[in-house]
């Protein structure tokens, strides 16, 4: 996977780690029980490293907690650089969330900060290789979590999973609130349990059905309802792909009645919409979720629900 990146030097690192040391974070105090380093206000201070990991830090953080997002709305989180200011936000950090392999400059970061807690998504929820196979479809095998799929949190039960971790790793950084992470982290539990069983009622009757996709995000949501990614690109959105691989989608796409082309919100959708012109094909969006435009008006939640309409048009389409 391919990364555009410039990392500070820990040198560099080190520098705006003591400047912000020497003013505060926030009006913030020294760190109590658990070792959390708590925000402006008393609050827990919590770094994500992108939007999926943040949603859960708040969702079960509460108004305990103040997160700070190192990707920016409407970033591509594969593409994350981050500034000295950043690096030295995850040092100040009462608790990190991220995924590993995913954003190497925050993989640096954590390495190099020294933060006592610390939750890795995919030592909760072991990654999967979804990689093309000779047909353009996808397979999945058991790898390191370092070299796998990240896009864990588009299954809903994996998402649910990395959740609890997250909450037991806020309660034993700030043991004064341990009892309402725990309980806050149950709730979204619930939430996502019953969005999975929407998804396994919706895609029922589509077991078997094969979708186009921009780039192979959806290996987790595919294994889990029964159906089969075809992607252009790989798990990296901004690989190239052959014209072989080109003319075999195409194949596909005609041999499997395929009615539509997927594409995504964050990268550019000019392949896609080329192909789907030359076959005919409709086009609409499945979202990965790496982040999300306008936080006030969509989360996860709710761009997972559209996801889930959109399969069920383009299947129902299917010819």
């Amino acid at each position: 996977m391919s990364h555009r990146r410039v990392l500070p030097s820990i040198a560099l690192a080190a520098t705006a780690s003591l400047a912000l040391a020497a003013c505060g974070s926030g009006g913030g105090t020294s760190a109590s029980a658990g070792g959390g380093s708590p925000a402006g206000g008393g609050k827990l201070g919590v770094v994500a490293s992108f939007y999926p990991l943040e949603y859960l830090a708040e969702q079960i953080g509460g108004s305990h907690v103040a997160v700070t997002d190192l990707t920016s709305p409407g970033v591509e989180p594969h593409d994350l650089e981050l500034s000295p200011k950043q690096v030295a936000a995850v040092g100040k950090a009462g608790v990190v969330v991220y995924l590993k392999g995913l954003q190497p400059a925050v993989d640096d970061a954590v390495a190099q900060s020294g933060v006592s807690h610390v939750v890795e998504a995919s030592t909760l929820s072991p990654l999967v290789d979804h990689h093309l196979d000779e047909e353009g479809g996808e397979d999945g095998e058991e790898h390191s979590h370092t070299t796998g799929d990240p896009h864990i949190w588009l299954d809903p039960t994996r998402y649910a999973t990395v959740a609890k971790g997250v909450g037991e790793e806020l309660a034993k950084a700030d043991p004064d609130h341990a009892a309402e992470y725990r309980k806050n982290a149950e709730a979204l539990v619930t939430r996502l349990t019953a969005l999975d069983q929407e998804f396994r009622t919706g895609l029922e009757p589509y077991k078997g059905k094969e979708f186009i996709t921009s780039h192979a995000a959806f290996g987790y949501l595919a294994d889990r309802y029964g159906i089969t990614q075809i992607a252009i690109n790989g798990v990296d959105p901004e690989s190239e792909p052959s014209p072989a691989r080109l003319a075999d989608i195409q194949k596909q796409a005609k041999a499997h009645g395929v009615s539509t082309i997927f594409f995504e919100t964050l990268t550019n959708p000019k392949l896609a919409t080329t192909l789907a012109h030359d076959l005919h094909l409709k086009t609409a969006v499945l979202d990965p979720i790496e982040g999300v435009k306008d936080p006030a008006k969509d989360d996860y939640f709710s761009v997972q629900r559209q996801n889930l309409k959109n399969l069920e048009a383009a299947f129902g389409a299917a010819r």
